[in-house]
């Protein structure tokens, strides 16, 4: 008989709340017991979430008649979870946020990149920040988790074993993400909306996306760094292409080395550089529904320049999946428990 800890969901109605359900609901150690959203109160969840007929009973309740549960999960929009600390924190002795309220340590920075004030800024060192790689020893025992963005998560994982053993010159990186929809979260907007969407590549941040701090503060050194998204027609899924430059003398066995170095013990984390066949770089379209995050790179030797590539998806290793992969950190359970599948091809 697996150790069983009950979890609540708090704003389950969303992609990221539904997709950390979807994941949960396979985890041998959690049983989910509630699921929020106000606007879907007393709807059967699987009417929201119908990929999950069959596999739950639950219905949606409302935020203020929440139980007690050993873990909460925060799936709110930005801004929620911070102005209601103090509500949830009765709730639950692990809280995990998957919104960006507690990411950045510095309240100078996070009132820069938001432009208003943390509503509890005394509060944001408490909260480890939820990449299993870079923060593995943080994690363990920690019973507040503040989850990675995915657009920072697929540029942190493809730049920090090369800055982190000095591969890369300490010069701009230029960094570019080819982001599906379902990152724009469930709620219909005008550039979310079908006809504007479908078969277009819309640059939508050129320049001041907002996961930039977060990937500065997880980053080694102090160096530039460049972030531009564009959106795409799929609907999940991130390609992210980053621009730097090595050292004179290096070459791409330093670049394979940095990354075996780092990231050779890692369970999802696959080096994709093959010389055959039409796989031979990261494609997101392989990882659907994964855990994995897939690196590749090229290197131009007459120029120095290195193009890093860097496949996740969005809401799973950049969101829901790596906050179960850190709540199996935090609680002494084996890393990749609940997170097994392998992806679908074709897909």
């Amino acid at each position: 008989m697996h150790e069983q800890k009950t979890v609540a969901i708090v704003g389950g109605s969303g992609y990221a709340g539904g997709e950390f359900l979807r994941l949960a609901l396979g985890h041998p150690h959690l049983q989910v017991t509630q699921v929020t959203s106000e606007r879907n109160a007393g709807t059967p969840v699987s009417l929201v979430h119908p990929n999950l007929r069959g596999r739950t009973n639950l219905k949606f309740r409302k935020a203020a008649e929440l139980d007690e549960a050993d873990i909460l999960v925060l799936a709110l929009p930005h801004g929620h979870a911070a102005k209601r600390l103090a509500e949830f924190e009765g709730k639950a002795r692990v809280i995990v946020d998957l919104s960006a309220d507690f990411r950045l340590k510095d309240p100078a920075v996070y009132q820069a990149t938001y432009g208003e004030p943390h509503p509890t800024p005394e509060r944001l060192g408490e909260w480890v920040y939820g990449n299993p790689e870079l923060r593995r020893e943080a994690l363990r025992g920690a019973t507040r988790i503040a989850c990675a963005g995915c657009f920072a998560t697929s540029v942190i994982l493809a730049l920090y074993p090369l800055l982190k053993l000095g591969v890369l010159l300490p010069k701009d990186i230029i960094a570019t993400g080819l982001v599906g929809s379902s990152a724009a979260g469930a709620s219909a907007t005008d550039g979310s909306h079908h006809p504007e969407r479908a078969g277009s590549l819309r640059v939508y941040k050129p320049v001041g996306h907002r996961h930039t701090a977060e990937a500065q503060q997880e980053l080694p050194g102090h160096f530039p760094l460049h972030l531009t998204a564009i959106s795409t027609p799929r609907v999940r899924g991130i390609l992210t292409t980053a621009h730097a430059w090595i050292p004179d003398g290096y070459s791409d066995r330093d670049v394979w080395s940095a990354y075996r170095e780092v990231y050779g013990q890692e369970p999802f984390i696959r080096i994709v550089k093959v010389a055959r066949g039409i796989h031979r770089y990261p494609d997101p379209m392989l990882l659907d529904g994964t855990n994995y995050c897939d690196l590749g790179f090229e290197m131009d030797m007459d120029t120095g320049r290195v193009v890093l590539m860097s496949a996740i998806d969005n809401l799973v290793k950049g969101t829901a999946g790596h906050a179960i992969q850190s709540l199996n950190v935090a609680l002494g359970w084996p890393e990749t428990t609940g997170l097994e599948f392998a992806g679908l091809h074709p897909a």
